[in-house]
């Protein structure tokens, strides 16, 4: 699938926002709970100024706060303690925003990607999946396992063999986990039209471009 097929990824949304994120009025104890733990999550547990204005993210997602915290909890463990290597877990991601055109997701993993020791031109070669020349065994076989999954719900023998080849046993349960977390969280990033933090190539947009 070619760049100009995505139509969110490059071009938005398609609208404002669904939901406004809580204001500061309207901000409950339990509120305050929920939005400094899932900031300690992203900040690897730093102290928590809470006089810092609110992250569009969770001031909007703890509208739902007791689903909040359970979502939270998951996924940030998915993304800090997964056995997977961090560079596999951001093929995994990427290639699930890529298919969902989840512009959110997309860009935040593009700066986690590299982060994680992805290169550019293996980022750019994401986009076209498994097929793509330059692909190790291992790597090609991760795209096709998100590929698989995304269209037919399921690992097919040829692909699963190489992964199994690699990967422990606890490694195989967290594969298909992280490429279903990573749905999830486009499907609700999407249908809620968060605005994302950062742009296609992983830029960092504006705060007044990154609103909730």
């Amino acid at each position: 699938m070619s760049a100009s097929d995505k139509p969110r990824i490059f071009k938005g949304l398609g609208g404002p926002p669904r939901l406004r994120p809580i204001r500061e009025d309207e901000i409950t104890a339990r509120h305050r709970e929920a939005i400094r733990e899932s900031m300690r999550f992203m900040d690897d547990d730093e102290e928590v100024d809470d006089d810092a204005p609110l992250h569009p993210f969770p001031a909007t997602m703890c509208r739902h706060v007791e689903m909040f915290d359970r979502y939270m909890a998951f996924g940030m463990n998915i993304l800090k303690n997964a056995l997977l290597s961090p560079r596999d877990r951001e093929i995994l991601t990427l290639r699930t925003g890529w298919l969902c055109d989840a512009p959110f997701e997309w860009g935040a993993h593009v700066k986690l990607g590299r982060e994680a020791g992805l290169s550019d031109d293996e980022i750019e070669r994401i986009k076209n999946g498994p097929d793509a020349g330059g692909w190790s065994t291992l790597d090609r076989a991760l795209l096709s396992a998100v590929d698989e999954m995304h269209h037919d719900s399921t690992i097919h023998d040829e692909t699963w063999d190489v992964l199994a080849a690699h990967y422990s046993d606890e490694q195989l349960i967290e594969l298909p986990m992280i490429v279903g977390q990573y749905h999830m969280t486009a499907f609700f990033q999407n249908a809620l039209r968060f605005r994302p933090v950062n742009d296609a190539d992983g830029r960092e947009l504006p705060e007044e471009e990154s609103v909730a």
